[in-house]
């Protein structure tokens, strides 16, 4: 195991980085005990568990662009074997993630495929991305179609339509045994096209370039444990060469607690509250993301006597 340990690359992060002298800037993520933190809370089976993977990689690489302190929630439903898929990152790193799914439905759509992408769990549906900006601002919400077998196929979309924005995602999710048995881990990668202006000129060659090196990324690059962010970046943009900005950790972090589910648990009527009590005399509730089980007491969360 410590000979494996001496050559495992930095996980958890995202690092921005930007082609030399071009126009275009992107983002890396690669995703190791984060990733299987939020995946193996839940006994997903392994067609959801890929889709749930690429929404936490996707959260990352995009959230990672905000310039303020808020949240980003990206998000697909549908009428398929999967309802919902859904991914929060917020700006300090910290991300959490949930699917909602019907297991005989699934297993029966796994048995036709590989393994089954987006638009064949969620069905007909929509991709949306939410911008949260804190309690006082609105909040910004883009939706496009599902149309891809991958949410990377989805997000290339969103931008498309609702950003007006050239961008290429790649998303990979997979396990691996690094000395602990097998173990969730998920990468990806977005390149994006700053828009021309009279000092930058045409950017339309550069960006045709870009994406010619991008589309030789493999997923088993973007997985694996043994190759830095930087190596990766190196081996793709050498000719043009490539500057990596200091990276941004990430973590898996559940933002319930005791508190939150008592005010929730306080917005029900003193008749369902009632119906909710089990035989021990508690009131027991689950995080859908976490699968943390909170405990309560109804006479902490008993109507104040007038």
């Amino acid at each position: 195991m410590s000979d494996i340990a001496l050559q495992i690359a930095p996980d958890d992060i995202v690092a921005p980085f930007q082609i030399e002298g071009e126009s275009v800037r992107g983002r890396l993520v690669r995703m190791g005990a984060a990733v299987h933190e939020i995946i193996s809370g839940h006994d997903y089976p392994e067609p959801v568990a890929n889709l749930l993977g690429e929404a936490c990689a996707l959260a990352a690489l995009v959230g990672s662009s905000l310039k303020f302190d808020g949240r980003l929630i990206v998000q697909a439903q549908g009428d398929g074997p999967v309802r919902y898929v859904v991914a929060d990152y917020d700006t300090s790193g910290s991300l959490r993630g949930y699917c909602r799914f019907d297991e005989e439905k699934v297993a029966e759509l796994a048995t036709g495929f590989v393994r089954a992408g987006a638009k064949s769990l969620l069905g007909q549906g929509v991709f949306i991305m939410t911008v949260d900006q804190g309690p006082d601002m609105d909040r910004y919400q883009g939706v496009t179609a599902i149309e891809g077998e991958t949410l990377a196929l989805c997000a290339e979309q969103y931008f498309a339509q609702s950003e007006q924005t050239p961008t290429r995602v790649r998303l990979a999710v997979g396990r691996a045994d690094l000395g602990e048995g097998m173990r969730w881990r998920a990468g990806g990668m977005l390149i994006q096209n700053i828009a021309e202006d009279d000092a930058r000129g045409s950017t339309a060659e550069a960006w045709v370039r870009s994406q010619a090196f991008f589309e030789t990324i493999g997923e088993d690059e973007l997985l694996d444990p043994t190759i830095s962010a930087e190596t990766l970046l190196f081996r793709l943009f050498h000719e043009d060469g490539v500057r990596v900005f200091e990276p941004k950790q990430l973590q898996a972090f559940c933002r319930c607690s005791q508190e939150r589910i008592e005010t929730v648990l306080k917005s029900f009527g003193q008749e369902e509250r009632a119906e909710m009590v089990e035989d021990d005399g508690q009131i027991r509730v689950t995080c859908e993301y976490c699968s943390r089980v909170y405990a309560i007491d109804p006479a902490t969360i008993a109507d104040d006597e007038a």
